[in-house]
């Protein structure tokens, strides 16, 4: 099975091709430009040097959420894009889920964390065994006092990845709670992780059509916040 898999849910684009659980070819960005204007040309520089075709591809995967709202609107539409014209069918893959089998071959329990902004995370934990992900939460906006009181009843040390990762770091240890940083190379978004989440939908049979995918953000976004808060201060 052949899977392309798109990531542009934070500050970092990737583009990766899987066959099974081998990656074949990844193509990574994290230079600040929007993902609008790389991602696309990602998957065509990327399916050229390695001589495949969207035809070849039996999945087309792509982060779904939570994350940036523009960047996983970006994300989605490009995949629905890719998927469309051979209705291929689709995996909207959790972001936090995705970013915790880059590291599941570390073992223990793993706490996958993005920046939401006042003083949250958007964050998922599991626990790797053998290579292999159990999920302990699921995907959720929580406040650091939240997770630190999530981790102490744990009772085990936490492996962090994400783009949220220092800031969880730095609350855990305020708390006397034992973590560690993922190495840069692993700790951020990739495609890679996405694919092998992609993978795993696929085994349980979780894929769905072009048409019935669609992001998954597990908050509102800040203007739905600010326009109801406005609404409710003029009821």
């Amino acid at each position: 099975m052949k899977i392309i898999a798109l990531e542009s849910s934070a500050v970092t684009a990737s583009v990766a091709v899987t066959q099974e659980d081998k990656l074949l070819a990844q193509s990574f960005q994290n230079s600040g430009l929007t993902h609008s204007a790389t991602l696309m040309p990602m998957v065509a520089d990327l399916l050229k040097n390695t001589g495949l075709t969207l035809d070849e591809m039996d999945v087309v995967a792509v982060a779904a959420g939570p994350g940036s709202f523009t960047g996983v609107r970006i994300g989605v539409a490009a995949a629905k894009g890719l998927a469309w014209p051979g209705d291929k069918p689709c995996a909207p893959c959790s972001t936090l889920e995705s970013m915790a089998w880059q590291c599941a071959h570390v073992g223990g329990e793993i706490c996958a964390a993005m920046d939401a902004r006042r003083n949250q995370v958007y964050c998922a934990r599991f626990l790797a065994e053998n290579g292999e992900l159990t999920r302990l939460t699921e995907d959720r906006a929580i406040g650091l006092d939240q997770l630190a009181e999530e981790v102490r009843a744990s009772g085990r040390p936490q492996t962090l990845v994400g783009d949220g990762a220092a800031l969880a770091q730095r609350a855990l240890e305020a708390e006397g709670l034992p973590c560690a940083l993922m190495p840069p190379h692993l700790r951020y978004q990739t495609a890679w992780g996405v694919a092998r989440a992609a993978l795993r939908l696929a085994r349980e049979d979780k894929l769905v059509s072009a048409a019935a995918m669609a992001p998954s953000y597990h908050r509102l976004s800040q203007a739905e916040r600010e326009r109801l808060e406005r609404l409710g201060k003029t009821e």
